[in-house]
Formats: C-alpha cells, sequence, structure tokens
C-alpha cells in the first residue's frame, strides 16, 4: 500500500483529478457497489414489508413495490428536501411526457430539466454537507472514547500489560480496562452487542460502572458480574447484552482469580508446561438473564500464574476476522501464534498478534471491533529477592 505523501504543494487540476479517483480501482469498486446493493436491497424489503404487511411479496404489483420504496426513500428526507425532490422528480416527469406527445414549443419545456437537475443537485450538496458535519462528530466521539481507554502499555510491579484496539467503525462497542487498587490490578474486557454509536454509548455507561464498583468495594471477578448484571437488567426494555471476561491479580501472589460472562475463551501460557491451555469458565452474558440465575451458573477460578506466564484475552472480532477468500482467522491459528510466542513479553505478544492478523486480513476491513490484551508476568531480578529477603539489612 502506497503511503499519501502528506507535504502542502498547490493544488492544480492534476491534484483535484488524483484526490477524485482516489480508491477508485477495480477491487474498491466493486465491494462498494457491492455493499451499496445490498443497503438499497434491504430498504427496498423492508419498504415493501411494512407498507404491504401479510401479503407475499409475488402477490404486489410492481407500482406499489416503487411506490413503497420511493415512500422509504423520501421519509428519510426533511420536508423541504422532500418538497424540492418532489418538484424535481414531476418536472422531470412532464419533461419528456411533453416530448412524447409533441408538446415540446411551450415556453415552460426547456426549464423543466434545468429545474429537475438543478433540485436533485440541491438535495445532494446539502446531504453531502449534513454529513460531512455528522462524520465530523463522530470523529470527537471517537477522540473521547479512546480517552477514556488506558494507555496501550502498562508496565507494573509484578506484571506487564499491552492492549491493542480497533474499531469496524468510527466508534465501537469493545472495551477493555486495566484498573490499579490497594490489594491488586484488575483487567476487564469486554464486548457490547452491536456496533457504531449505540454500542460506544453503552460502553461508556459500562466502563462508569466498572469504575464506581471496584472503587466502593474491590470485588471479587464474579460479585463484580453480578453486580454488573443487576444495573443492566434495571432497564427491562433494554435488550443489549455484554459479554465479559473479569480477573483479578492480588499483588505479590503468584496467581490471578478469573470469571467469564459468555465471552470468548481467554489463553494462557505456561512457561512451567511450554504450552498453553484455554481458561474454558462457565457464565451467561451480562443482561441475558436474571442475576440469580447467573450466580448460580457462573464459576469464578484460581489460576497460577509465575514467571513467564502470559494471558490473552480478546473480542470476537480477532477471531472473525475475514481474509480476501472470505475465511475466518479462527481461534486455531490464534492458539497456534500464542504458543509460539507465549514466553515472551507482553508487547512483543501483541506486536506478533497484530502483524499476524493484519497479513491475513490483507486489504480487508474488519467486519467487527478487533480488541486484545496481554498480560505477562514479569521475572523477578535477583536484587528484588536480596532486597526482600528477611536477612538483608
Amino acid at each position: 500500500m502506497a503511503l499519501k505523501n502528506e507535504t502542502r504543494s498547490s493544488y492544480n487540476t492534476k491534484a483535484f483529478y488524483e484526490e477524485y479517483v482516489s480508491g477508485m480501482n477495480s477491487r474498491q469498486l466493486g465491494k462498494q457497489f457491492q455493499s451499496d446493493s445490498d443497503r438499497v436491497k434491504k430498504l427496498y424489503y423492508d419498504a415493501v414489508e411494512e407498507f404491504n404487511p401479510n401479503t407475499p411479496h409475488s402477490d404486489i404489483p410492481v407500482f406499489q413495490k416503487c411506490l413503497s420504496l420511493l415512500s422509504a426513500l423520501t421519509k428519510r428526507l426533511n420536508p423541504i428536501r422532500r418538497l424540492i425532490f418532489g418538484v424535481s422528480l414531476v418536472s422531470f416527469i412532464i419533461y419528456y411526457f411533453f416530448v412524447i406527445i409533441g408538446f415540446t414549443g411551450h415556453i415552460l419545456h426547456p426549464l423543466l430539466l434545468p429545474l429537475s437537475f438543478t433540485g436533485m443537485l440541491l438535495i445532494l450538496l446539502i446531504e453531502l454537507l449534513e454529513k460531512s458535519d455528522v462524520q465530523r462528530e463522530l470523529d470527537f466521539a471517537r477522540d473521547i472514547q479512546l480517552s477514556l481507554l488506558p494507555p496501550s502499555h502498562l508496565n507494573l510491579k509484578e506484571i506487564e500489560v499491552y492492549s491493542f484496539a480497533a474499531t469496524a467503525l468510527e466508534v465501537g462497542g469493545d472495551y477493555v480496562d486495566i484498573i490499579k487498587t490497594e490489594k491488586g490490578t484488575y483487567l476487564f474486557i469486554a464486548d457490547v452487542s452491536g456496533k457504531g454509536m449505540s454500542a460506544a454509548l453503552y460502553m461508556v455507561r459500562i466502563q462508569a460502572l466498572v469504575h464506581l464498583l471496584i472503587k466502593k468495594s474491590e470485588p471479587s471477578p464474579k460479585e463484580l458480574f453480578l453486580e454488573l448484571n443487576d444495573y443492566l437488567k434495571s432497564g427491562r426494555r433494554d435488550k443489549t447484552f455484554v459479554t465479559a471476561c473479569a480477573a483479578f491479580f492480588p499483588n505479590e501472589k503468584d496467581h490471578f482469580i478469573f470469571a467469564r460472562a459468555g465471552h470468548n475463551i481467554p489463553l494462557i501460557y505456561s512457561q512451567e508446561h511450554d504450552t498453553t491451555f484455554r481458561l474454558n469458565t462457565n457464565g451467561y452474558a451480562l443482561g441475558m438473564t436474571s442475576t440469580s440465575i447467573l450466580k448460580k451458573a457462573m464459576e469464578e477460578k484460581k489460576y497460577k500464574f509465575r514467571e513467564g506466564d502470559s494471558l490473552l484475552l480478546y473480542t470476537d472480532g480477532l477471531v472473525e476476522a475475514r481474509n480476501n477468500l472470505g475465511e475466518e482467522y479462527g481461534e486455531e491459528r490464534l492458539e497456534g501464534l500464542f504458543s509460539i510466542y507465549g514466553s515472551l513479553h507482553a508487547k512483543t505478544i501483541t506486536q506478533k498478534v497484530r502483524s499476524s492478523i493484519e497479513q491475513f486480513m490483507g486489504d480487508e476491513k474488519p467486519i467487527d471491533d478487533i480488541t486484545f490484551t496481554t498480560v505477562h508476568k514479569k521475572a523477578i531480578l535477583k536484587e528484588d529477592h536480596i532486597k526482600n529477603s528477611p536477612q538483608s539489612p
């Protein structure tokens, strides 16, 4: 992929042409055409079903189908744009009606086509300006969301953590956080159902609740999930659910406490056994069931975490990423990669996974948010052993 030259230069016809045709290669045009076609098809079938309920598609007249689609399109316009669109469309039809009946000598005939074109162009320009404003707001929302996430690299006393996050849209519903307390360190990763702005807003809500609950009582991972579920189920109309994993690393201990709420199964690398294990604990997604049922179903386990061990947590966007052949990256590929590099530092492991997924996807865009984080148990230096020894002065 060629890098764009961002140095300032004179703006001329050639520059305008290059900017205008950027991204217009056959492959990208084909994908964009397919995406737009699918969007129009969905709009068409939704419109026909909305205006003709309980009627088989084959029994609906063509005129009725066209009218349903036109109504669905114009409903997206505000009243003034709808008026301009209607006048433009009627002018276009009348122009060719005059041609058919041979009424081209009328004084209005030469004005109808320019009127129609001007109206459509005006609507297009206004819609583009509005879309630009919305994009600017989304970029601002993205900046806010990224500011709420922890630094990608945290080097604590006993563990080091390195994270990666990429959204499929401008904003996303994946959430990863590291929270340090007096007793230890919490690691939290979650995936809100859906994508885009609604998922992002829900993610911010989850983050606020997680920080509030941990600051309030420093609960265990299971207790944290149960309290979160109480908040999520308090809104009966809310159909959103959240999958998540939570791990707590007590200070100066060789283990961590873990619980999983319907999330992708994390991986842990054991240097002692030189192998990779899956942390497959039971638990429903948050918001899917009552807290009493979740309490019975959810498991909380303690896992050894010694020098040289590593933990990898990720969202489904990582393993479900696809290449240009439609193949998924998959859990087996990720587990194999982690088995090879699991003994290395967190930053190196994360970079290896990132490089692997980028190479696998090529030019394909992610269909879902991709988020993963790696935790590595650091080796204790001999100086630290001597300093902490009871016999040291």
